[in-house]
């Protein structure tokens, strides 16, 4: 089993920055990708930001240039340093981990408790 678990989110004024954690844990065997996903009320879950085994990192265009995807490999914990933030951002932030939990298993992908964003104007 893997585990989760988010920080980082909170109430901040247009034009502000947040930085969310994602700290995952347990029968981790190697990770294929992780990703930011967010959900506004009456929409639906969107990804926002992904990133590889590779490092290499996605976006979705209405982030692009404000939010940065990173990792750290050594502790098994996914960053979104989230900057000029506005009230479109606002939304419960989910991470999402694909992993294998053993050299032969298959992927398995693994969701977070989901942190709350709140942007004002």
């Amino acid at each position: 089993q893997v585990q989760l678990v988010e920080s980082g989110g909170g109430l901040v004024q247009a034009g502000g920055s947040l930085r969310l954690s994602c700290a995952a844990s347990g029968s981790i065997f190697s990770i294929n990708s992780m990703g930011w996903f967010r959900q506004a009320p009456g929409k639906q879950r969107e990804l926002v930001a992904s990133i590889t085994s590779g490092d290499r990192a996605t976006y979705t265009d209405s982030v692009k240039g404000r939010f940065t995807i990173s990792r750290d490999i050594a502790k098994n914990t996914m960053y979104l340093q989230m900057n000029s933030l506005t009230p479109e951002d606002t939304a419960v932030y989910y991470c999402n981990i694909v992993v294998r939990i053993a050299i032969t298993s298959s992927l398995y992908g693994y969701w977070g408790q989901g942190t709350q964003v709140t942007v004002s104007s």
